[in-house]
């Protein structure tokens, strides 16, 4: 149920046939918030007080993660921009923006793909394009992922709330090791057709290259990059501050003149 200030306890809705779990914040236009893999909504509890002051913050739940349950099939980028299109759809969004990071990230990226007119804006934060996008160091890792490999931050929340028990998780496991070491399969000339303006965000020392997030940031016609000094990929808990001022920022009406850009042109 959703109280008259916006906020909800939290409940489920069929999306697609996926009984999906989520979470309401504040009112106004909606940002719809997409966590990364293995996560829950509780990633995004720096961040989402402070947008829900001007914002509707929505904070879904995707297939196999947190509360909502995992379903036959693999998990892929394709099938979670589906899910997120028909849980927008079921619970009446029809335009929000979106802000990903990590796989959400990914999620959303699809999703403006396949249906830009569901989206305002777009926030990708540490996601990749493809995987020649990821340093070596975290394609190494993911030889070794499995379920007891993964840390507490990670495996007890899923041991703690997954409605398909503990025992699942090394199931999900192997589905986004899966995943992981055959998507994103983007060419940046793919990100040519993103026609919603988009926030590329990364850390100076993330999974994802600096180098990878400014060649994304250039495929997109209307996009904006943004280097997290001092961080690794959990730039949102490292320095929510910094990263919850370019959210803002970014998803604000109006956005800073390039005051050297106009003199240019005059």
């Amino acid at each position: 149920m959703i109280e008259q200030d916006g906020t909800s306890a939290g409940d489920y809705v069929d999306a697609g046939g996926l009984r999906t779990y989520y979470e309401v914040r504040g009112t106004g236009e909606p940002v719809v918030m997409l966590h990364g893999g293995f996560c829950t909504i509780e990633t995004w509890e720096a961040q989402t007080p402070a947008l829900a002051e001007r914002y509707r913050v929505v904070l879904p739940e995707r297939r196999a993660h947190g509360r909502t349950p995992d379903v036959e099939g693999s998990i892929t980028f394709a099938n979670m921009a589906q899910d997120t299109i028909a849980f927008m759809d079921a619970i009446g969004i029809s335009r929000a923006h979106l802000v990903g990071w990590s796989d959400g990230g990914n999620v959303g990226l699809e999703v403006a793909l396949v249906r830009p007119d569901l989206v305002g804006k777009l926030v990708m934060m540490s996601a990749a394009a493809n995987l020649d996008g990821t340093t070596p160091e975290v394609r190494a890792q993911l030889e070794g992922l499995a379920a007891d490999t993964l840390p507490p931050m990670l495996r007890e929340p899923y041991e703690a709330l997954s409605p398909d028990g503990p025992e699942h998780l090394e199931i999900v496991v192997g589905k986004l090791k899966q995943l992981w070491g055959t998507e994103p399969t983007h060419e940046l000339a793919d990100l040519e057709r993103v026609s919603v303006p988009t926030l590329v965000m990364v850390a100076d020392d993330d999974v994802v290259t600096v180098d990878h997030a400014a060649a994304i940031a250039r495929a997109i016609p209307d996009s904006q990059l943004a280097v997290v000094p001092g961080t690794d990929h959990a730039l949102l808990f490292e320095k929510p501050e910094l990263v919850n001022r370019l959210l803002l920022d970014f998803l604000a009406d109006e956005q800073a003149p390039k005051l050297f850009s106009e003199r240019q042109g005059e």
